[in-house]
């Protein structure tokens, strides 16, 4: 007991250590602004110890909503005029006035945030709360529903691996690589060039490089960022000139369990949501099992033009147990994955490939590492669909993980040893929400 005690106490040290005021910053160092679904995990620990800190938290992260609901993955800081030159989101129409942010989204964990606060107050100020935050989350999800559902079949899309969460996962690489490599990053990779792309990376300034994504992959992300740049980030603009855009499992799972929060939430205040948008929330429940494979048990992102799945195996084919919509039979060989020690089983669950990938690198940021974050997801929806030894279980195995490596970014799969920034803020919110 004195031993989690100990845990809780640094975990909330960290907490007060990335602390700008209005929002907490990921780490000290790589991280200078505030990020979507890191301030949301956050907000789910702060509410243990400071519910108004928690609502701040969020608050601040609405300043940065776009007039068309958008959420963004980034709201700046002030200064770091190199990153708002990067994004220049002020090109749309509908970025917010007074703040610079990015121009794509990332997970949908507003809802989650907001509905584990309301949890934490009474009835009446639970209310108040939903109320006050309610408008800019109707109007998150009314977005992606339309826009990013172009088609209304269901599934969401995305433009960037960014907006997925998993910069590097597996799935969005090779469809890069395959499909969107322009000539010049061809020419900086055949004449090795990109060593000096070192120059201009922050995280490769605080976090040793083997660590972080190659700099060719950064390249082709950084690439991909200035062609959503050029469209204005305009989702039919670009649509009209890209075949590559993505249904993510990740997003779209978190994005069903998005909804079904949203609901509560109106309940709660007694609004009915519109039915155009209970319609579209149904047909994304309904589309998850799209991304079913029956060959190798798995689901998996697909090709928004093609609707051809990606077989490319990572954590996102756990997600559907959070999503919290899939038959007992389906949830049943997910979790037979995580037994398996040579996929998602090894002595420090879940790593964010399989074991067995030929992407698998233990500190490869999500090419391998086991994130707090993810853990958290699938311990969630580990409870929800009667698995509670498997959750209980892997909820102690995080918390071993983290109190034997510390609050770091990732931590290794095979034998848990940390890597990434130090004092990061999720892993010290969620162990605080784990623990209590």
């Amino acid at each position: 007991m004195n031993e989690q005690l100990e845990l809780l106490k640094q975990a909330k040290s960290v907490l007060e250590m990335n602390d700008q005021g209005s929002y907490t910053v990921p780490a000290e160092g790589p991280y200078p602004h505030q990020w979507l679904w890191d301030s949301c995990f956050i907000a789910i620990g702060q509410r243990h110890y400071d519910i108004d800190r928690a609502q701040t938290e969020i608050l601040h992260l609405l300043s940065g909503q776009w007039h068309n609901g958008m959420l963004p993955n980034i709201v700046m800081a002030p200064g770091y005029r190199r990153d708002h030159n990067i994004w220049r989101s002020w090109i749309n129409p509908n970025a917010p006035d007074h703040v610079d942010t990015t121009g794509i989204t990332q997970p949908p964990m507003l809802a989650e945030a907001i509905y584990r606060i309301g949890q934490k107050l009474s009835l009446p100020e639970r209310r108040t709360w939903y109320k006050k935050t309610f408008p800019a989350l109707l109007a998150f999800h009314q977005w992606l529903h339309s826009e990013r559902d172009p088609h209304q079949e269901g599934l969401v899309l995305l433009l960037h691996p960014w907006e997925s969460g998993l910069d590097n996962t597996p799935p969005w690489m090779r469809g890069l690589r395959d499909h969107q490599l322009p000539v010049w990053i061809r020419v900086v990779d055949k004449l090795r060039l990109d060593v000096l792309i070192n120059l201009f990376r922050r995280d490769t300034h605080f976090i040793p490089a083997v660590q972080r994504m190659s700099n060719l992959d950064a390249l082709v992300l950084f690439s991909t960022q200035r062609r959503l740049r050029r469209k204005g980030y305009d989702t039919n603009r670009i649509l009209d000139h890209s075949l590559f855009a993505i249904e993510d499992l990740n997003f779209n799972c978190i994005l069903i369990r998005a909804d079904k929060l949203l609901t509560k939430i109106a309940s709660t205040i007694k609004i009915d949501l519109p039915e155009d948008l209970l319609t579209q929330m149904k047909k994304t429940e309904d589309a998850l099992e799209k991304l079913w494979d029956p060959y190798s048990n798995q689901y998996y992102s697909r090709h928004f033009t093609t609707h051809k799945l990606i077989k490319e195996p990572s954590i996102a084919t756990l997600l559907p147990l959070y999503a919290g919509c899939i038959s007992k039979e389906r949830a049943t060989v997910l979790v037979k994955h995580l037994e398996n020690r040579h996929i998602f089983g090894p002595a420090y669950p879940v790593p964010t490939v399989p074991i067995n990938s030929s992407w698998f690198k233990e500190h490869g940021y999500w090419q391998g590492p086991v994130w707090a974050n993810m853990n958290w997801l699938i311990i969630d929806g580990l409870k929800r669909n009667g698995f509670k030894d498997h959750a209980l279980a892997l909820a102690e195995s995080t918390i071993e993980m983290v109190a034997k490596g510390g609050f770091r970014e990732y931590f290794s799969p095979l034998d848990g040893t940390p890597a990434g920034a130090h004092n990061f803020s999720w892993t010290a919110a969620l162990t605080i929400d784990l623990l209590k």
